[in-house]
């Protein structure tokens, strides 16, 4: 049970039930942004602390900015479901879920207000700095759980949070969509750069599987297009952000 905030951004506390322990001794490194999916926060509030449930974040922010606290972030909330990164599974030890108060794609999907997104910069900001996570390791559900989860989606501004410090970020590539020269090579190199940049490209058995990982990548990284066709522009922003990450630490 959350006793008092974590962060001193946090206007509210909402305890629930839906926590254990973060499993193997595990410290937060990742934090994983969501939309709440449903017609507003306190209804979501009220979902994420019913023990029916069985879901939980430790923090929902609402359309003007409001953040409540669910969870200590020094325990496992139930937010990320069935989800991989970087080879690991068990992504609720790793991380701290921020749920971001949108009715999502099935109720019409309304732009993210600036007053909400301002929050979620700061709010992630501050998290960084207290666990050191890397700007790599702040994802969507939908980076974790492609093709099962779509949230927060292509109108959520991950351009405005680079420009708070917030997410590792490159400048998408224009929407000129030029012949690739080799489709399959093309195909294989995008989704080795994906698996690379942390990515479970694994087909679960889907025929529609390299269409959803594209997809996946664009609604994070290329939003203004994100159809799932591999074009020039995905490609060589893919490129580049992989370019991007910093260099593994050596001994």
């Amino acid at each position: 049970m959350i006793l008092e905030p974590d962060s001193r951004l946090v206007d509210a506390l909402h305890p629930s039930p839906n926590v254990e322990a973060r499993r193997d001794g595990c410290r937060p490194d990742m934090v994983v942004l969501h939309y709440t999916g449903m017609s507003s926060a306190e209804k979501a509030i009220g979902w994420l602390a019913n023990p029916q449930s069985k879901v939980s974040c430790h923090y929902v922010i609402d359309e003007a900015g409001r953040i409540t606290q669910m969870v200590a972030e020094c325990a496992r909330a139930w937010h990320a479901g069935a989800s991989r990164w970087k080879g690991a599974s068990d992504l609720n030890s790793l991380s701290i879920g921020i749920e971001i108060q949108n009715p999502g794609h099935e109720h019409g999907y309304p732009a993210f207000p600036h007053a909400q997104m301002q929050a979620v910069a700061a709010l992630c900001c501050d998290i960084s700095e207290r666990w050191s996570v890397p700007p790599e390791r702040i994802l969507a559900h939908s980076d974790i759980a492609p093709g099962r989860k779509i949230d927060p989606g292509e109108k959520f501004d991950w351009a405005y949070l680079a420009s708070r410090g917030v997410g590792h970020w490159v400048e998408p590539a224009a929407l000129v969509d030029w012949a690739l020269s080799d489709a399959q090579s093309s195909i294989d190199e995008a989704l080795g750069l994906m698996r690379a940049y942390g990515y479970g490209i694994d087909n679960p058995g889907r025929d529609d599987w390299q269409s959803v990982l594209l997809r996946t990548f664009q609604m994070h990284f290329r939003p203004a297009l994100a159809d799932g066709r591999l074009d020039t522009g995905t490609l060589d922003t893919l490129r580049r952000l992989v370019a991007a990450l910093p260099a593994p630490l050596t001994s």
